[in-house]
Protein backbone atom coordinates (compact mmCIF):
# COMPACT_ATOMS: atom_id res chain seq x y z
CA UNK A 1 0.00 0.00 0.00
CA UNK A 2 1.24 3.51 -0.66
CA UNK A 3 1.15 4.63 3.16
CA UNK A 4 3.96 1.46 3.39
CA UNK A 5 6.42 2.68 0.98
CA UNK A 6 8.59 4.51 3.68
CA UNK A 7 8.61 1.56 5.85
CA UNK A 8 9.10 -0.59 2.76
CA UNK A 9 11.99 1.30 1.40
CA UNK A 10 13.91 1.43 4.60
CA UNK A 11 13.58 -1.99 5.06
CA UNK A 12 14.93 -2.98 1.46
CA UNK A 13 17.85 -0.39 2.07
CA UNK A 14 18.93 -2.29 5.59
CA UNK A 15 18.60 -5.55 3.83
CA UNK A 16 20.36 -4.84 0.92
CA UNK A 17 23.63 -3.18 2.59
CA UNK A 18 23.53 -6.52 4.82
CA UNK A 19 23.62 -8.50 0.97
CA UNK A 20 25.82 -8.95 -1.84
CA UNK A 21 22.29 -8.25 -3.80
CA UNK A 22 23.18 -4.55 -2.74
CA UNK A 23 25.03 -3.72 -5.92
CA UNK A 24 22.31 -5.38 -8.46
CA UNK A 25 19.43 -3.48 -6.40
CA UNK A 26 20.78 -0.19 -6.33
CA UNK A 27 21.22 -0.11 -9.30
CA UNK A 28 17.70 -0.54 -10.31
CA UNK A 29 15.86 3.55 -11.30
CA UNK A 30 13.38 2.44 -9.22
CA UNK A 31 14.93 1.13 -5.89
CA UNK A 32 17.35 3.99 -6.74
CA UNK A 33 14.52 6.99 -6.01
CA UNK A 34 13.34 5.22 -3.28
CA UNK A 35 17.00 4.87 -1.62
CA UNK A 36 17.28 8.71 -1.90
CA UNK A 37 13.91 9.65 -0.51
CA UNK A 38 14.98 7.25 2.70
CA UNK A 39 18.11 8.79 2.96
CA UNK A 40 16.89 12.08 2.25
CA UNK A 41 14.26 11.62 4.99
CA UNK A 42 16.62 9.95 7.22
CA UNK A 43 18.54 13.00 7.42
CA UNK A 44 15.89 15.27 8.37
CA UNK A 45 14.72 13.41 10.89
CA UNK A 46 18.12 13.03 12.33
CA UNK A 47 18.68 16.84 12.29
CA UNK A 48 15.43 16.90 14.22
CA UNK A 49 16.70 14.98 16.36
CA UNK A 50 20.28 16.63 17.23
CA UNK A 51 17.84 19.54 18.39
CA UNK A 52 19.93 22.59 19.60
CA UNK A 53 22.72 22.87 21.94
CA UNK A 54 21.58 24.82 24.61
CA UNK A 55 24.32 26.04 27.45
CA UNK A 56 27.00 28.33 25.90
CA UNK A 57 29.63 25.94 25.95
CA UNK A 58 27.62 23.31 24.45
CA UNK A 59 26.84 26.33 21.78
CA UNK A 60 30.35 26.99 21.71
CA UNK A 61 31.51 23.22 21.13
CA UNK A 62 29.16 22.89 18.53
CA UNK A 63 30.01 25.92 16.20
CA UNK A 64 33.52 25.26 16.38
CA UNK A 65 34.04 21.96 15.81
CA UNK A 66 35.66 20.76 12.44
CA UNK A 67 37.39 24.20 12.49
CA UNK A 68 40.75 24.69 11.73
CA UNK A 69 40.99 28.32 13.51
CA UNK A 70 38.89 30.91 14.91
CA UNK A 71 39.84 34.25 15.48
CA UNK A 72 38.12 36.47 17.99
CA UNK A 73 37.62 33.05 20.09
CA UNK A 74 37.29 34.91 24.14
CA UNK A 75 34.79 37.54 22.19
CA UNK A 76 32.88 34.37 21.08
CA UNK A 77 32.78 32.89 24.11
CA UNK A 78 31.35 36.22 25.52
CA UNK A 79 28.53 36.57 23.42
CA UNK A 80 27.31 33.14 24.20
CA UNK A 81 27.88 33.42 28.24
CA UNK A 82 25.63 36.83 27.72
CA UNK A 83 22.87 34.31 26.10
CA UNK A 84 22.94 36.44 22.68
CA UNK A 85 21.90 34.37 19.67
CA UNK A 86 25.15 35.00 17.96
CA UNK A 87 25.05 36.47 14.31
CA UNK A 88 27.18 34.65 11.53
CA UNK A 89 27.04 35.02 7.52
CA UNK A 90 28.81 33.20 4.65
CA UNK A 91 29.54 34.23 1.75
CA UNK A 92 30.26 32.74 -1.83
CA UNK A 93 30.93 34.24 -5.14
CA UNK A 94 28.90 33.56 -7.88
CA UNK A 95 31.27 32.23 -10.49
CA UNK A 96 32.01 28.46 -11.07
CA UNK A 97 29.23 26.27 -10.79
CA UNK A 98 28.86 24.85 -6.98
CA UNK A 99 30.51 21.27 -6.48
CA UNK A 100 30.44 18.63 -3.56
CA UNK A 101 32.99 20.49 -1.41
CA UNK A 102 30.19 23.32 -1.10
CA UNK A 103 28.35 20.21 0.89
CA UNK A 104 31.50 21.14 4.02
CA UNK A 105 30.15 24.64 4.47
CA UNK A 106 26.81 23.63 4.64
CA UNK A 107 27.08 21.33 7.49
CA UNK A 108 28.39 23.83 9.15
CA UNK A 109 25.76 25.71 8.69
CA UNK A 110 23.79 23.31 10.51
CA UNK A 111 25.88 23.46 13.17
CA UNK A 112 25.55 27.01 13.29
CA UNK A 113 21.72 26.83 13.09
CA UNK A 114 21.66 24.18 16.06
CA UNK A 115 23.69 26.41 18.49
CA UNK A 116 20.51 29.14 18.08
CA UNK A 117 22.95 31.45 15.29
CA UNK A 118 21.12 33.75 12.99
CA UNK A 119 22.53 32.77 9.72
CA UNK A 120 22.68 34.62 6.33
CA UNK A 121 23.95 33.56 3.22
CA UNK A 122 25.32 36.01 0.80
CA UNK A 123 24.92 35.53 -2.96
CA UNK A 124 28.29 37.83 -3.51
CA UNK A 125 27.53 38.88 -7.08
CA UNK A 126 29.16 41.85 -7.44
CA UNK A 127 32.43 39.93 -5.63
CA UNK A 128 32.13 37.57 -8.38
CA UNK A 129 32.44 40.17 -11.31
CA UNK A 130 35.44 42.23 -9.40
CA UNK A 131 37.62 38.93 -9.30
CA UNK A 132 38.98 38.90 -13.16
CA UNK A 133 35.55 39.19 -14.65
CA UNK A 134 34.53 35.52 -13.71
CA UNK A 135 31.17 36.36 -13.88
CA UNK A 136 30.70 38.46 -16.69
CA UNK A 137 28.20 41.33 -15.76
CA UNK A 138 25.20 40.17 -17.95
CA UNK A 139 25.14 36.04 -16.19
CA UNK A 140 25.25 38.25 -12.82
CA UNK A 141 21.48 37.61 -12.06
CA UNK A 142 21.46 34.43 -13.60
CA UNK A 143 24.02 32.95 -11.82
CA UNK A 144 22.73 34.33 -8.14
CA UNK A 145 19.49 32.26 -8.88
CA UNK A 146 21.27 29.22 -10.09
CA UNK A 147 23.34 29.10 -7.00
CA UNK A 148 20.45 30.07 -4.65
CA UNK A 149 18.50 27.03 -6.39
CA UNK A 150 21.94 24.78 -5.30
CA UNK A 151 22.81 25.77 -2.12
CA UNK A 152 18.92 25.78 -0.99
CA UNK A 153 18.37 22.48 -2.28
CA UNK A 154 22.03 21.16 -0.71
CA UNK A 155 20.40 22.31 2.87
CA UNK A 156 17.54 20.49 2.40
CA UNK A 157 19.01 17.56 1.23
CA UNK A 158 21.26 17.92 4.34
CA UNK A 159 17.89 18.83 6.42
CA UNK A 160 18.58 22.40 6.90
CA UNK A 161 15.16 24.38 7.80
CA UNK A 162 15.67 27.08 5.09
CA UNK A 163 13.42 29.27 7.46
CA UNK A 164 15.96 29.65 9.46
CA UNK A 165 18.25 31.27 6.92
CA UNK A 166 18.74 34.44 5.50
CA UNK A 167 19.14 35.01 1.94
CA UNK A 168 20.79 38.31 0.45
CA UNK A 169 22.11 39.04 -2.67
CA UNK A 170 25.40 41.81 -2.80
CA UNK A 171 23.99 44.31 -5.41
CA UNK A 172 21.18 44.43 -2.94
CA UNK A 173 22.80 46.65 -0.81
CA UNK A 174 26.38 47.09 -1.99
CA UNK A 175 25.69 49.94 -4.72
CA UNK A 176 23.80 51.95 -2.17
CA UNK A 177 25.09 55.89 -1.73
CA UNK A 178 26.54 54.73 1.92
CA UNK A 179 27.98 51.91 0.99
CA UNK A 180 30.01 53.22 -2.33
CA UNK A 181 31.35 56.36 0.11
CA UNK A 182 32.63 53.40 2.83
CA UNK A 183 34.47 51.76 -0.77
CA UNK A 184 36.18 55.20 -1.14
CA UNK A 185 37.08 55.76 2.81
CA UNK A 186 38.37 52.33 2.53
CA UNK A 187 41.06 52.92 -0.37
CA UNK A 188 42.37 55.92 1.75
CA UNK A 189 43.63 54.44 4.55
CA UNK A 190 44.63 50.53 2.57
CA UNK A 191 48.09 50.07 1.35
CA UNK A 192 48.71 48.72 -2.58
CA UNK A 193 50.56 45.93 -0.52
CA UNK A 194 47.92 45.19 1.80
CA UNK A 195 45.18 45.00 -0.61
CA UNK A 196 47.07 42.52 -2.99
CA UNK A 197 48.16 40.20 0.08
CA UNK A 198 44.91 40.16 1.43
CA UNK A 199 43.24 38.81 -1.89
CA UNK A 200 46.10 36.37 -2.93
CA UNK A 201 44.21 33.56 -1.91
CA UNK A 202 41.13 34.40 -3.16
CA UNK A 203 40.97 36.67 -6.14
CA UNK A 204 42.80 35.01 -9.25
CA UNK A 205 46.57 36.09 -9.65
CA UNK A 206 47.77 37.40 -12.66
CA UNK A 207 50.96 39.43 -13.92
CA UNK A 208 49.03 42.71 -14.71
CA UNK A 209 46.32 42.53 -12.03
CA UNK A 210 43.17 44.93 -12.62
CA UNK A 211 42.59 47.62 -9.37
CA UNK A 212 39.23 45.48 -9.28
CA UNK A 213 41.19 42.68 -7.72
CA UNK A 214 42.92 45.25 -5.33
CA UNK A 215 38.67 46.13 -4.22
CA UNK A 216 37.39 42.65 -3.54
CA UNK A 217 39.08 42.81 0.38
CA UNK A 218 37.51 45.55 1.06
CA UNK A 219 33.97 44.99 0.21
CA UNK A 220 33.90 41.10 1.84
CA UNK A 221 35.63 43.50 4.74
CA UNK A 222 32.95 46.02 4.61
CA UNK A 223 30.12 43.18 3.74
CA UNK A 224 30.41 42.46 7.97
CA UNK A 225 29.03 45.70 8.54
CA UNK A 226 26.21 46.51 6.14
CA UNK A 227 25.21 42.66 6.93
CA UNK A 228 25.05 43.70 10.86
CA UNK A 229 27.08 40.49 11.64
CA UNK A 230 29.34 39.23 14.93
CA UNK A 231 30.94 36.95 12.77
CA UNK A 232 31.72 35.76 9.49
CA UNK A 233 32.55 32.33 8.33
CA UNK A 234 34.73 31.00 5.65
CA UNK A 235 37.50 28.92 4.38
CA UNK A 236 41.08 29.81 5.91
CA UNK A 237 42.01 31.18 2.39
CA UNK A 238 40.23 33.58 3.22
CA UNK A 239 42.65 34.15 6.18
CA UNK A 240 44.32 37.56 4.70
CA UNK A 241 40.97 38.64 4.27
CA UNK A 242 39.87 38.29 7.73
CA UNK A 243 42.82 39.55 8.82
CA UNK A 244 42.69 42.55 6.36
CA UNK A 245 39.08 43.37 8.07
CA UNK A 246 40.39 43.27 11.71
CA UNK A 247 43.12 45.58 10.84
CA UNK A 248 40.97 48.14 8.58
CA UNK A 249 37.01 47.73 9.88
CA UNK A 250 38.40 50.06 13.26
CA UNK A 251 39.85 52.54 10.98
CA UNK A 252 36.56 53.54 9.62
CA UNK A 253 34.56 53.15 13.14
CA UNK A 254 33.40 49.88 12.86
CA UNK A 255 34.15 47.22 15.50
CA UNK A 256 36.15 44.15 14.34
CA UNK A 257 34.14 40.89 14.06
CA UNK A 258 35.27 37.17 14.99
CA UNK A 259 36.24 34.98 12.29
CA UNK A 260 35.19 31.22 11.85
CA UNK A 261 37.87 29.17 9.21
CA UNK A 262 37.02 25.76 7.75
CA UNK A 263 39.89 24.18 6.54
CA UNK A 264 40.42 23.43 3.05
CA UNK A 265 39.18 19.95 1.66
CA UNK A 266 41.08 18.70 -0.74
CA UNK A 267 40.00 17.64 -4.43
CA UNK A 268 39.98 14.48 -6.34
CA UNK A 269 44.00 14.89 -7.38
CA UNK A 270 45.04 15.80 -3.54
CA UNK A 271 45.34 19.44 -4.14
CA UNK A 272 42.15 22.11 -3.52
CA UNK A 273 38.62 21.07 -5.42
CA UNK A 274 38.16 23.78 -8.33
CA UNK A 275 35.57 24.79 -10.26
CA UNK A 276 38.02 25.40 -12.89
CA UNK A 277 39.46 22.16 -12.86
CA UNK A 278 37.05 19.38 -14.19
CA UNK A 279 38.96 16.31 -13.23
CA UNK A 280 39.39 18.11 -9.31
CA UNK A 281 35.94 18.49 -8.20
CA UNK A 282 32.24 16.70 -8.20
CA UNK A 283 29.01 19.02 -10.03
CA UNK A 284 26.59 19.08 -7.88
CA UNK A 285 24.35 17.55 -10.65
CA UNK A 286 27.10 15.09 -12.09
CA UNK A 287 25.29 11.60 -12.52
CA UNK A 288 25.56 8.77 -10.35
CA UNK A 289 27.66 7.11 -12.73
CA UNK A 290 29.92 10.21 -12.90
CA UNK A 291 30.34 10.59 -9.78
CA UNK A 292 31.40 7.23 -9.18
CA UNK A 293 33.84 6.92 -12.54
CA UNK A 294 35.55 10.65 -10.53
CA UNK A 295 35.58 8.91 -7.32
CA UNK A 296 37.33 5.68 -8.89
CA UNK A 297 39.92 7.89 -10.70
CA UNK A 298 40.66 10.00 -7.75
CA UNK A 299 43.87 10.22 -5.75
CA UNK A 300 43.43 8.11 -2.85
CA UNK A 301 47.27 6.59 -1.74
CA UNK A 302 46.53 3.21 0.82
CA UNK A 303 47.62 4.80 3.95
CA UNK A 304 47.94 8.42 3.42
CA UNK A 305 45.04 10.04 5.82
CA UNK A 306 47.31 13.32 5.13
CA UNK A 307 46.31 14.19 1.42
CA UNK A 308 43.08 12.43 1.42
CA UNK A 309 40.26 14.20 -0.60
CA UNK A 310 37.86 11.10 0.10
CA UNK A 311 39.22 10.48 3.79
CA UNK A 312 38.32 14.72 4.05
CA UNK A 313 34.62 14.17 2.57
CA UNK A 314 33.83 11.52 5.03
CA UNK A 315 35.27 13.30 7.73
CA UNK A 316 33.91 16.52 7.49
CA UNK A 317 30.55 15.86 5.61
CA UNK A 318 29.52 12.49 6.32
CA UNK A 319 30.23 12.35 10.31
CA UNK A 320 28.82 15.33 11.06
CA UNK A 321 25.63 14.89 8.99
CA UNK A 322 25.13 10.97 9.72
CA UNK A 323 26.37 11.36 13.36
CA UNK A 324 26.03 7.14 13.85
CA UNK A 325 26.98 4.52 11.40
CA UNK A 326 29.25 5.15 8.00
CA UNK A 327 29.03 1.16 6.79
CA UNK A 328 31.68 -0.21 4.22
CA UNK A 329 30.44 -3.06 2.71
CA UNK A 330 33.11 -5.70 0.98
CA UNK A 331 33.37 -9.07 -0.31
CA UNK A 332 33.28 -11.53 2.86
CA UNK A 333 36.75 -12.80 1.29
CA UNK A 334 38.08 -9.28 2.04
CA UNK A 335 36.55 -9.03 5.43
CA UNK A 336 33.15 -8.21 4.89
CA UNK A 337 30.80 -5.69 6.35
CA UNK A 338 32.54 -3.33 8.57
CA UNK A 339 30.80 -0.30 10.43
CA UNK A 340 32.18 2.86 12.08
CA UNK A 341 31.24 4.63 14.71
CA UNK A 342 33.09 8.17 14.49
CA UNK A 343 35.76 9.30 11.88
CA UNK A 344 38.63 8.71 14.15
CA UNK A 345 37.97 4.72 14.01
CA UNK A 346 37.65 5.15 9.80
CA UNK A 347 40.87 6.95 9.77
CA UNK A 348 42.57 4.71 12.07
CA UNK A 349 41.64 2.01 9.95
CA UNK A 350 42.56 3.40 6.91
CA UNK A 351 46.29 4.41 7.85
CA UNK A 352 46.82 0.73 8.88
CA UNK A 353 45.74 -0.27 5.22
CA UNK A 354 42.97 -2.21 7.09
CA UNK A 355 40.60 -0.10 4.79
CA UNK A 356 41.60 -0.01 0.80
CA UNK A 357 41.08 2.65 -1.20
CA UNK A 358 38.51 0.83 -3.57
CA UNK A 359 36.65 0.28 -0.42
CA UNK A 360 36.28 3.50 1.01
CA UNK A 361 35.69 5.43 -2.54
CA UNK A 362 32.68 2.90 -2.99
CA UNK A 363 31.61 3.84 0.25
CA UNK A 364 31.77 7.24 0.00
CA UNK A 365 29.97 7.31 -3.56
CA UNK A 366 26.82 5.50 -2.44
CA UNK A 367 26.35 8.15 0.41
CA UNK A 368 27.50 10.99 -1.82
CA UNK A 369 25.13 10.47 -3.95
CA UNK A 370 22.54 9.91 -1.86
CA UNK A 371 22.68 13.12 -1.30
CA UNK A 372 23.01 14.51 -4.27
CA UNK A 373 19.81 13.10 -5.67
CA UNK A 374 17.37 15.26 -4.12
CA UNK A 375 19.18 17.85 -5.83
CA UNK A 376 19.65 16.42 -8.90
CA UNK A 377 15.77 15.51 -9.39
CA UNK A 378 15.22 19.68 -8.11
CA UNK A 379 16.72 20.37 -11.38
CA UNK A 380 14.98 18.94 -13.83
CA UNK A 381 12.27 21.11 -13.02
CA UNK A 382 11.86 23.14 -16.87
CA UNK A 383 12.41 27.00 -14.73
CA UNK A 384 15.87 25.28 -13.45
CA UNK A 385 17.29 23.76 -16.71
CA UNK A 386 16.28 27.01 -18.00
CA UNK A 387 18.33 28.97 -15.19
CA UNK A 388 21.52 26.81 -15.84
CA UNK A 389 21.34 27.04 -19.14
CA UNK A 390 21.50 31.06 -19.11
CA UNK A 391 23.60 31.17 -15.63
CA UNK A 392 25.98 29.01 -17.68
CA UNK A 393 25.68 28.60 -21.41
CA UNK A 394 29.26 27.83 -22.13
CA UNK A 395 28.89 25.14 -19.97
CA UNK A 396 25.97 23.64 -22.17
CA UNK A 397 27.98 23.70 -25.26
CA UNK A 398 30.56 21.76 -23.82
CA UNK A 399 28.22 18.88 -23.17
CA UNK A 400 27.58 18.77 -26.66
CA UNK A 401 31.05 19.17 -28.43
CA UNK A 402 34.14 20.23 -27.59
CA UNK A 403 34.78 23.47 -25.89
CA UNK A 404 36.37 26.31 -27.81
CA UNK A 405 38.59 26.68 -24.53
CA UNK A 406 40.07 23.34 -24.98
CA UNK A 407 40.48 23.67 -28.73
CA UNK A 408 41.79 27.09 -28.17
CA UNK A 409 44.26 25.45 -25.80
CA UNK A 410 45.81 22.66 -27.52
CA UNK A 411 46.10 25.39 -30.46
CA UNK A 412 47.65 27.42 -28.69
CA UNK A 413 51.48 27.49 -28.88
CA UNK A 414 53.93 25.60 -26.30
CA UNK A 415 55.89 28.60 -24.87
CA UNK A 416 56.90 30.02 -21.28
CA UNK A 417 53.56 31.70 -20.80
CA UNK A 418 51.80 28.58 -20.51
CA UNK A 419 53.79 28.18 -17.62
CA UNK A 420 53.20 28.98 -14.01
CA UNK A 421 55.77 30.70 -12.36
CA UNK A 422 56.25 32.38 -9.53
CA UNK A 423 58.51 33.38 -6.39
CA UNK A 424 58.93 31.49 -3.08
CA UNK A 425 60.86 32.10 0.02
CA UNK A 426 62.09 28.09 1.28
CA UNK A 427 60.33 28.16 5.15
CA UNK A 428 61.84 24.95 6.00
CA UNK A 429 63.65 21.89 4.45
CA UNK A 430 65.06 18.46 5.60
CA UNK A 431 65.92 15.23 4.61
CA UNK A 432 63.64 12.80 3.02
CA UNK A 433 63.20 10.12 5.57
CA UNK A 434 63.49 7.61 2.75
CA UNK A 435 65.55 8.54 0.36
CA UNK A 436 69.10 10.38 1.15
CA UNK A 437 69.46 12.14 -2.70
CA UNK A 438 65.86 13.97 -1.73
CA UNK A 439 65.53 16.74 0.56
CA UNK A 440 61.21 18.03 1.39
CA UNK A 441 60.75 21.74 1.87
CA UNK A 442 58.06 23.98 2.62
CA UNK A 443 58.07 26.93 0.46
CA UNK A 444 56.12 29.75 0.56
CA UNK A 445 54.39 30.98 -2.71
CA UNK A 446 52.10 33.25 -1.33
CA UNK A 447 49.17 31.14 -0.82
CA UNK A 448 47.48 30.31 2.27
CA UNK A 449 49.45 26.87 3.29
CA UNK A 450 53.06 26.64 2.22
CA UNK A 451 53.61 24.03 -0.76
CA UNK A 452 55.34 20.39 0.05
CA UNK A 453 58.44 20.34 -2.36
CA UNK A 454 60.33 16.93 -2.87
CA UNK A 455 63.89 17.39 -4.79
CA UNK A 456 66.58 16.24 -5.51
CA UNK A 457 68.89 18.56 -4.40
CA UNK A 458 70.83 16.86 -1.23
CA UNK A 459 74.00 15.93 -4.01
CA UNK A 460 74.42 19.53 -4.85
CA UNK A 461 73.27 21.94 -1.95
CA UNK A 462 74.17 21.80 1.86
CA UNK A 463 70.79 22.16 3.78
CA UNK A 464 71.65 24.81 5.82
CA UNK A 465 71.91 26.58 2.70
CA UNK A 466 68.48 26.28 1.46
CA UNK A 467 66.53 28.51 4.44
CA UNK A 468 65.30 32.01 3.75
CA UNK A 469 66.06 31.67 0.50
CA UNK A 470 63.72 33.43 -2.90
CA UNK A 471 63.96 31.22 -5.37
CA UNK A 472 61.82 30.32 -8.23
CA UNK A 473 59.08 28.13 -8.74
CA UNK A 474 56.82 26.06 -11.17
CA UNK A 475 53.30 25.85 -9.79
CA UNK A 476 51.00 24.39 -12.30
CA UNK A 477 52.74 20.82 -12.28
CA UNK A 478 50.28 17.73 -11.77
CA UNK A 479 51.35 16.73 -7.96
CA UNK A 480 53.09 13.36 -7.83
CA UNK A 481 54.12 11.63 -4.85
CA UNK A 482 57.87 10.74 -4.76
CA UNK A 483 59.17 8.38 -2.01
CA UNK A 484 55.56 8.46 -0.29
CA UNK A 485 55.18 12.45 -0.49
CA UNK A 486 53.67 14.49 -3.04
CA UNK A 487 55.41 17.19 -4.26
CA UNK A 488 53.07 19.91 -5.25
CA UNK A 489 55.37 22.16 -7.21
CA UNK A 490 59.32 22.12 -8.88
CA UNK A 491 62.24 24.60 -7.93
CA UNK A 492 64.03 25.90 -11.13
CA UNK A 493 67.66 25.38 -11.26
CA UNK A 494 71.00 25.89 -13.16
CA UNK A 495 73.40 23.23 -13.82
CA UNK A 496 76.28 22.63 -15.51
CA UNK A 497 76.46 20.40 -18.73
CA UNK A 498 77.75 17.13 -16.82
CA UNK A 499 75.26 17.98 -13.80
CA UNK A 500 77.96 17.67 -11.54
CA UNK A 501 77.18 21.49 -10.59
CA UNK A 502 73.32 22.85 -9.30
CA UNK A 503 72.61 26.27 -8.15
CA UNK A 504 69.35 27.72 -7.52
CA UNK A 505 67.43 30.23 -9.50
CA UNK A 506 66.95 33.10 -7.16
CA UNK A 507 64.79 36.57 -7.19
CA UNK A 508 65.81 39.89 -5.66
CA UNK A 509 65.62 40.30 -2.48
CA UNK A 510 62.43 43.00 -2.96
CA UNK A 511 60.61 40.39 -4.57
CA UNK A 512 57.48 38.75 -2.06
CA UNK A 513 56.40 35.40 -2.14
CA UNK A 514 53.64 34.85 -5.05
CA UNK A 515 55.23 37.39 -6.75
CA UNK A 516 54.83 36.33 -10.88
CA UNK A 517 58.05 35.54 -13.34
CA UNK A 518 57.19 36.68 -16.61
CA UNK A 519 59.32 37.26 -20.07
CA UNK A 520 58.63 40.38 -22.23
CA UNK A 521 56.66 38.94 -25.00
CA UNK A 522 54.77 36.20 -23.64
CA UNK A 523 53.46 38.25 -21.18
CA UNK A 524 49.75 36.65 -19.92
CA UNK A 525 48.01 39.94 -20.91
CA UNK A 526 49.20 38.96 -24.48
CA UNK A 527 48.94 35.12 -24.42
CA UNK A 528 46.58 33.99 -21.65
CA UNK A 529 46.81 32.84 -18.49
CA UNK A 530 48.73 29.68 -17.37
CA UNK A 531 47.76 26.14 -17.96
CA UNK A 532 45.55 25.48 -14.80
CA UNK A 533 47.59 22.18 -14.67
CA UNK A 534 49.89 20.96 -17.25
CA UNK A 535 49.23 17.92 -18.69
CA UNK A 536 51.86 15.37 -18.18
CA UNK A 537 51.54 13.74 -21.65
CA UNK A 538 52.15 16.61 -23.74
CA UNK A 539 55.22 16.97 -22.24
CA UNK A 540 54.59 20.80 -22.05
CA UNK A 541 57.56 21.43 -19.77
CA UNK A 542 60.12 19.79 -21.45
CA UNK A 543 59.57 21.48 -24.40
CA UNK A 544 59.73 25.06 -23.05
CA UNK A 545 63.20 23.67 -21.35
CA UNK A 546 65.02 23.30 -24.04
CA UNK A 547 65.11 27.17 -24.38
CA UNK A 548 65.74 27.87 -20.76
CA UNK A 549 68.97 28.90 -20.00
CA UNK A 550 71.88 31.20 -18.33
CA UNK A 551 73.71 34.09 -20.02
CA UNK A 552 77.57 35.03 -19.26
CA UNK A 553 76.44 37.14 -16.84
CA UNK A 554 73.94 34.44 -15.11
CA UNK A 555 71.03 35.95 -16.10
CA UNK A 556 68.02 33.02 -16.68
CA UNK A 557 66.68 33.62 -20.13
CA UNK A 558 63.98 31.61 -22.34
CA UNK A 559 65.11 32.52 -25.95
CA UNK A 560 67.14 34.84 -25.09
CA UNK A 561 64.89 36.94 -23.02
CA UNK A 562 65.46 37.34 -19.35
CA UNK A 563 63.30 36.07 -16.96
CA UNK A 564 61.39 38.75 -14.78
CA UNK A 565 60.44 40.02 -11.92
CA UNK A 566 58.28 43.37 -10.67
CA UNK A 567 61.80 43.96 -8.70
CA UNK A 568 64.10 43.31 -11.60
CA UNK A 569 65.70 40.07 -13.62
CA UNK A 570 66.13 36.37 -12.06
CA UNK A 571 69.81 34.98 -11.96
CA UNK A 572 72.14 32.11 -10.75
CA UNK A 573 74.81 32.72 -8.44
CA UNK A 574 78.03 31.54 -10.71
CA UNK A 575 76.31 29.43 -13.40
CA UNK A 576 77.06 30.81 -17.20
CA UNK A 577 75.81 29.76 -20.32
CA UNK A 578 73.79 26.54 -18.02
CA UNK A 579 70.74 24.71 -18.71
CA UNK A 580 67.88 25.44 -16.63
CA UNK A 581 65.79 22.58 -15.22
Amino acid sequence: KPSDTALFSSMLTRFARSNRVWSIIRATPAFRTMAAADTHDHLRSQSVRFGVAKTPEEKFQLMTRNLQEVLGEEKLKQLLEQGKDVKVYWGTATTGRPHVAYFVPMSKLADFLRAGCEVTVLFADLHAYLDNMKAPWALLEERVKYYEAIVKGMLESIGVPLDKLKFVKGTDYQLSRQYTLDVYRMTSVVTEHDAKKAGAEVVKQVQHPLLSGLLYPGLQALDEEYLKVDAQFGGVDQRKIFTYAEKYLPSLGYKKRIHLMNPMVPGLTGTKMSASDPDSKIDMLDPPDVVKRKLKKSFCEPGNVAENGILAFAQYVLFPLLEGEFVVERDEKYGGRVVFKDYASLQEAFAKEEIYPLDLKQAVAGYLNDLMEPVRRKFTEPNLQRIKQLAYPEAEQQTASKSATEKTREARPVDISRLDLRVGVIVSAEKHGDADSLYVEKIDVGESNPRTVVSGLARFIPLDELQGQKVIMLCNLKPASMRGIKSEAMLLAASNAEHSVVELLKAPDECSPGDVVYVEGFEQSECGDPDEVLNPKKKIFEKIQVDLTTTDQCVAVYKERPLMTSHGSVRSTTLVQANIR
